[in-house]
């Protein structure tokens, strides 16, 4: 698991048919999500929609959000771009994550691939050069509930020993001072990863803006605080 990359109990499905079958993985722990399987081996395009308006998690095009270490040591760009990818008949919304860590030679890329469905849940679709959804084993994970309930917990994405995060909703009543805003009400979650034992990340996300903060409280002592916020 690393900030900014790319933020169930199996149930029977009603009307999204994005169970699929024969998952190869077991499903998230602790609580899951109602009516999902995450991480689901299968995603039917007619379940999806076009626009990724979820409030904690807005991807809409020309959408751009710029972080920064407080020590100065690093800064990541995520921004939302028009280059769409088809990923198991799914239309991807990609989101480009550049880092720049001070001293080094060149600047780090990643594009992520999203969408979301038309109960208003965003999914991971796959990170490029990582790991793909339908591919080598790979599965879909759950990026973002329409409404994420503390306690909540479910797997962000599934491709064994490459990628392997899982996600906990902790708080719906949290607050930071950042140097974009003074902010409160907050979504926060504890993102840890079975590939990074004993790291455990903290994740701050406001309402109409998205991933506001995140920390690692154990494990390492990474912090990542959103300087500005821009919509197109």
């Amino acid at each position: 698991m690393r900030p900014f990359a790319r933020l169930a109990a199996a149930a029977a499905v009603s009307t999204l048919a994005l169970t699929g079958c024969g998952s190869a993985s077991e499903p998230s722990p602790p609580t899951g999500v109602d009516q999902l399987v995450v991480p689901t081996p299968t995603l039917d395009p007619a379940d999806f929609v076009a626009a990724i308006d979820n409030p904690w998690l807005p991807l809409a095009v020309g959408n751009e959000w710029r972080y920064a270490d407080p020590a100065g040591g690093r800064t990541v760009t995520v921004t939302v771009l028009d280059e769409p990818r088809e990923i198991q008949g799914v239309t991807g919304t990609a989101v480009r994550t550049t880092t720049t860590d001070v001293g080094s030679a060149a600047d780090e890329q990643t594009i992520d691939w999203y969408a979301q469905d038309d109960d208003g849940n965003v999914w991971l679709l796959g990170e490029g050069g990582s790991w793909e959804a339908g591919v080598d084993g790979a599965e879909s994970g759950l990026a973002m509930p329409a409404e994420p309930r503390v306690g909540d917990g479910w797997r962000k994405e599934y491709a064994e020993g490459v990628a392997e995060d899982q996600v906990l909703v902790i708080d719906r009543e949290g607050s930071a001072s950042v140097p974009y805003d003074d902010l409160t009400d907050l979504l926060e979650t504890e993102d840890t990863s079975a590939l990074d034992p004993g790291v455990v990340e903290r994740r701050l996300y406001a309402r109409g803006i998205g991933l506001v903060r995140a920390q690692t409280v154990a494990g390492g002592d990474e912090l990542l605080e959103l300087v500005a916020f821009s919509e197109d």
